[in-house]
């Protein structure tokens, strides 16, 4: 089976790109999505929670910047140089996995003062919210696609996808060696 390049990027140098890519910014995801829960149900906007919810949405927005850089400078433009994006549904994992950290790294900004300063507590929790809600729902929109096969759309890759060095996505030369063109044919 064919990979999309963010099934290969969570698979390759194991077990490092995946606690990178995925483990920290999706534990400290999901702590910002629990404690909201507890947050909006209890409408305790003081406490351990609150400061638990408030220190993972900093982290993790801060962590997300760096992640969106990183990927951007390393995958995506190397990607798109070589024309090796395997069909839309390569696009859409990566995309949406990048896409879906911009609403972590707006709740930084809330949390840091810059962004909804003339707001209330209670609209600012109706916007953490609603960034948590649009979080979730890019997340599992790349974890989808990530996941599904690029041959569904046409994409014929290589037949030694097993053992072919995928350090490319770490690299940024776009390079893939035993690799033969480019695109999805």
């Amino acid at each position: 089976m064919n990979m999309t390049h963010y099934m290969e990027l969570l698979a390759t140098n194991q077990p490092w790109n995946l606690i990178i890519f995925m483990a920290i910014p999706v534990i400290l995801a999901e702590t910002v999505a629990i404690t909201e829960l507890y947050i909006l149900y209890t409408r305790r906007l003081n406490g351990w929670v609150r400061n638990l919810n408030r220190a993972a949405g900093v982290i993790v927005g801060v962590y997300f910047i760096g992640i969106i850089v990183y990927l951007l400078m390393n995958a995506v433009m190397p990607i798109t140089k070589a024309n090796e994006w395997r069909t839309v549904i390569d696009v859409i994992a990566v995309s949406t996995y990048l896409i879906g950290g911009v609403p972590m790294v707006l709740i930084a900004l809330l949390e840091l003062g810059i962004l909804h300063k003339g707001k209330s507590e209670e609209q600012k929790l109706g916007f953490h919210a609603v960034y948590v809600a649009v979080f979730l729902v890019f997340a599992h929109l790349a974890m989808i696609a990530g996941m599904t096969d690029p041959a569904l759309l046409g994409y014929q890759g290589e037949m030694n996808h097993g053992t072919a060095a995928p350090e490319h996505l770490l690299s940024g030369d776009g390079a893939r060696s035993g690799h033969q063109g480019g695109g999805h044919q």
